[in-house]
């Protein structure tokens, strides 16, 4: 028997990288998996990686696996997520609200139409997606929601300013400083109802592949953390008793206890 067993789970951006790592984690403990991308197979997508191999990958290794394909980018995809995964598994009582997208460069450049997408993905989904699961959730008295942040959330300490304060991050850490103060709000609002609301980022970098083709960051300049350490990371805060862990936000290897070392995004340049 796994920790997660008799659990459904919803996992945005589950075709590869961080998502589709805790989708395997996650499945391996027990629990129903909804997978969740806009890639349903593979060879249709300029990245590798397809919800429909993970759900075979899955399935191989004795878990329950469901692709959901959904464009979270498209408000209309986000409303029938819920859904669809209750009608696969029954009642979701684990939302991970992993998708994103990082368009790099000064923040005065960025295109309306890639400030517009970054914010639909990682902002107004997430919250969309809560509302959907969240009722569900409190009727049973349990439920878990983790949000994938960043360090890039957190704001640099200066002038002078690190050097990563002007990599080009601005408008993602916008996107998941919001994504956090939805996780700590939400805490607060559902406190003593059962469900626990955190956010998690990396401690290091994560050479997911869309990260490998559009970062500036890679192993030359900024430690690696472990591929593992997200999806352990994101059970260690799943396994929890209904609520008893809420409002926090954490980063991989601080949760794991796992010494690590201070890359270009360290916790003490930042507040």
């Amino acid at each position: 028997m796994g920790s997660l067993d008799g659990r459904v789970a919803i996992i945005t951006g589950a075709s590869r990288g961080i998502g589709a790592n805790i989708a395997r984690r996650l499945a391996a403990e027990g629990a129903a998996v909804a997978l969740v991308a806009r890639t349903l197979e593979p060879d249709t997508s300029p990245l590798p990686g397809s919800i429909s191999e993970m759900v075979r990958r899955i399935q191989a290794d004795g878990g329950r696996a469901a692709a959901v394909q959904a464009d979270i980018t498209v408000p209309q995809d986000v409303e029938t997520i819920v859904e669809r995964a209750e009608a696969l598994f029954g009642p979701v009582d684990t939302l991970v609200n992993n998708a994103g997208v990082n368009f790099y460069g000064p923040a005065l450049e960025i295109t309306p139409k890639r400030y517009g997408l970054m914010f639909q993905m990682m902002v107004h989904a997430p919250f969309r997606l809560c509302q959907l699961a969240v009722p569900g959730m409190v009727e049973h008295g349990r439920g878990w929601i983790v949000n994938i942040t960043s360090k890039q959330a957190r704001h640099p300490i200066g002038p002078p300013y690190p050097d990563w304060a002007s990599d080009g991050c601005t408008p993602y850490g916008m996107c998941k400083s919001a994504l956090d103060r939805l996780t700590t709000g939400l805490a607060a609002e559902l406190e003593g109802t059962g469900v626990g609301v955190n956010s998690l980022g990396t401690s290091g970098l994560v050479m997911t592949p869309g990260v490998a083709v559009v970062s500036p960051h890679t192993p030359d300049n900024a430690p690696v953390e472990p591929d593992s350490a997200m999806a352990d990371a994101t059970l260690a805060l799943c396994a929890t008793p209904p609520g008893s862990v809420t409002g926090r936000i954490t980063y991989s290897m601080d949760l794991l206890g796992q010494p690590f070392p201070d890359g270009p995004w360290a916790l003490s340049a930042t507040f």
